[in-house]
């Protein structure tokens, strides 16, 4: 199994969206989630909440998890790409949204790296181990 299956596995387990029977479960317990932050929006007003991603992966996988959730990310005029705003109950991004970004982005992050290291051991050289740590700096040539 390819890498790539390997993450597609992970995050397939993830989700819990491996069979239709688990499939049609977790699509019954999004509408749950969305329930549950109308009733959140409703006893704990949404609050503005801004994050920073530190990459652009994390990003795409922190708005498709918003919008999934029905929610609307943005980004204030002159804000940076890697800052997005998000007007939900805390206690939905507390207990749902955060720890679910986490775990999924845990996986992507690793994933990344692998693949990463894998085409630079492939095709460019072999040893792509971190620089060598010295005591102080050499004498020049």
């Amino acid at each position: 199994m390819s890498t790539e299956s390997q993450l597609r596995e992970k995050l397939r387990k993830i989700e819990a969206l491996l069979t239709t029977g688990e499939r049609l479960a977790a699509e019954a317990a999004l509408e749950r989630v969305r329930a549950r932050l109308t009733e959140l929006g409703h006893k704990d007003s949404p609050v503005e909440m801004q994050f920073s991603m530190p990459d652009q992966w994390s990003r795409h996988l922190f708005l498709a998890l918003c919008r999934r959730y029905g929610l609307s990310p943005y980004r204030l005029h002159r804000q940076r790409r890697n800052t997005v705003m998000v007007r939900a109950p805390r206690g939905f991004v507390d207990q749902v949204l955060w720890p679910e970004f986490v775990e999924l982005d845990r996986a992507l992050q690793a994933y990344l790296r692998e693949v990463t290291l894998r085409v630079i051991r492939d095709e460019v050289f072999a040893d792509a181990s971190e620089a060598q740590e010295v005591p102080e700096a050499l004498p020049p040539n």
